[in-house]
């Protein structure tokens, strides 16, 4: 095993193994070559000392079940796009999103006895939200920009943990869905909710942002259990 402990530092291994030649004499390598069969095996490929055959990362295949699974807003260069809905049917397509503000007992007080400096939080709050689902398109660059045929907004004081519960509905009639739009319907609802707020407590937290309903399109209804 001298030549092989003499050499080690220019023997790589990778499904196989391999030697880089760089500066050794061709009868050490083909002595090198036998010494390494030896240990390892044969080499995996044919190809020439010192070079490795090209291999080409394994695609991922997609079966008709998995369709849903391919990123539809990039191209074939991986490059971002606007998915182009216009194949799709029209249909009612309905969203529902919730958040939680947790504001603490001190600040919970304020809102509850509408003591807070800036005004009624949570009318403040609720015609924000409805303001950013009509927005959607002008935040989210991806978003299609969809004529909304209702929003609803509602902030519910939960004394439990001196938190604001926060439920955004967003509908249409179209070819595509509304989720993002009941998401930022909360999301900007929480936020205002905090700027009301934040004079008072800069410890507010805004969490739990998530989807809870949806309903409409090719893939129909979903819940969160």
């Amino acid at each position: 095993m001298s030549i092989l402990r003499s050499f080690l530092p220019i023997v790589a291994r990778s499904n196989g193994w391999r030697c880089f030649s760089t500066g050794v004499p061709s009868d050490m390598i083909a002595e090198l070559n036998k010494e390494m069969e030896s240990v390892f095996g044969e080499s995996p490929s044919s190809s020439p000392l010192g070079s490795s055959p090209s291999q080409q990362p394994a695609q991922p295949s997609y079966g008709a079940e998995d369709s849903h699974l391919v990123l539809t807003h990039t191209d074939s260069s991986g490059q971002a796009k606007m998915v182009d809905v216009s194949p799709k049917e029209d249909s009612k397509r309905v969203a529902i999103a919730s958040c939680r503000v947790l504001l603490g007992q001190k600040v919970y007080n304020l809102v509850a006895s509408n003591e807070i400096a800036k005004g009624d939080v949570l009318t403040v709050a609720k015609i924000a939200g409805i303001t950013g689902a009509k927005q959607t398109s002008n935040l989210i660059p991806l978003c299609h920009n969809i004529n909304l045929s209702h929003v609803r907004v509602d902030l519910t004081l939960n004394e439990e943990d001196s938190s604001v519960m926060i439920e955004g509905e967003a509908a249409t009639s179209g070819k595509t869905g509304v989720e993002m739009e009941a998401l930022t319907a909360v999301t900007i609802a929480g936020l205002t909710v905090y700027d009301m707020c934040k004079a008072a407590s800069k410890d507010i937290c805004i969490t739990d942002v998530c989807l809870q309903h949806k309903s409409g399109g090719k893939s129909g209804s979903w819940s969160r259990n």
